[in-house]
């Protein structure tokens, strides 16, 4: 009976120094794990602070003039881009104000050639060393001359003279026929061209004859010119407008030929017409001087 109770205590005795030798191995191993553990966090966590800790330095012990620097070249730069677009709009302005400009002027430049071509069409730089000219007048009325450079353009000289053409018939049936137009030379007139003078004595072979005054080409002398148009040499007459006779209306006569245009100087113009039939004395010639 004793033996079976012994037996049973030493088991029960074992049995709780197993238990118990389990539960502190258990703990032990329990420990060794946190304390295995703990290196690790706390090594993260030291890393982690060393980071903020340097942030916080670079933060706190960063250069106050580098930042200044900065700013400063920010600023720079928006006032540059200001004076930039400043600059464009004022090039931009004064571009259109010299387009503006050149338009106008442009424009007025055209128009003052187009009254220029309107009444100076084929003037003095048209003219060469032979023109064609026709004299022409109502049968009452005065001598009108005009110079063309040819048959089609507009005359480069129209003066009326005060002489009847009837007078002039008279004189030129009668043999040669010199005609001198002058007038005065002013020295405080700026110098224009010869067949400009608005304003002419006129002399018949060597007899005063009144004054010639220069004409605008109008419809009745165009209207004349294109009624001889076709000729280029010749005298004859045109039929008037069927109106009661007058200095204004009636036949006109006309005489149509090729002149020979000789320039002595700026004061001085002859022209001398070219008739084949005749002994080599041309039956007409006109002379304009300043004098």
């Amino acid at each position: 009976m004793k033996t079976i109770m012994s037996k049973s205590f030493q088991d029960l005795s074992s049995k709780r120094q197993f238990h118990w030798t389990a539960k502190v191995s258990n703990e032990e191993q329990e420990q060794q794990e946190v304390t295995s553990e703990n290196p690790s966090r706390k090594h993260s966590s030291n890393r982690n602070e060393e980071r903020k800790i340097e942030n916080i330095k670079v933060h706190s012990f960063k250069n106050p003039e580098v930042s200044n620097t900065k700013t400063s070249s920010t600023l720079n730069t928006i006032h540059e881009n200001k004076a930039d677009d400043n600059n464009q709009l004022k090039q931009e302005s004064a571009s259109a104000t010299r387009r503006k400009l050149q338009t106008v002027a442009v424009a007025r430049l055209k128009s003052v050639l187009t009254a220029f071509g309107r009444n100076r069409s084929n003037f003095q730089q048209g003219l060469g060393t032979r023109v064609v000219g026709t004299l022409f007048g109502h049968r009452r009325g005065h001598v009108h001359f005009a110079f063309q450079k040819d048959s089609t353009s507009q005359p480069a000289f129209l003066v009326e003279l005060a002489t009847p053409i009837s007078g002039l018939v008279r004189e030129m049936a009668s043999g040669l026929v010199r005609i001198a137009l002058e007038c005065d030379k002013e020295e405080e007139k700026k110098v224009s061209r010869l067949i400009d003078e608005p304003v002419w004595r006129t002399y018949c072979n060597g007899k005063k004859c009144g004054f010639a005054t220069k004409r605008e080409i109008g419809e009745k002398e165009l209207q004349i010119l294109k009624s001889v148009e076709p000729i280029s040499m010749g005298a004859g007459v045109l039929p008037g407008n069927g109106e009661e006779e007058s200095a204004e209306s009636g036949e006109i006569m006309y005489m149509r030929a090729k002149f020979e245009r000789v320039i002595g100087s700026r004061d001085s113009e002859a022209f001398y017409m070219m008739n084949p039939d005749s002994n080599g004395a041309p039956e007409l010639s006109i002379y304009l001087l300043r004098v």
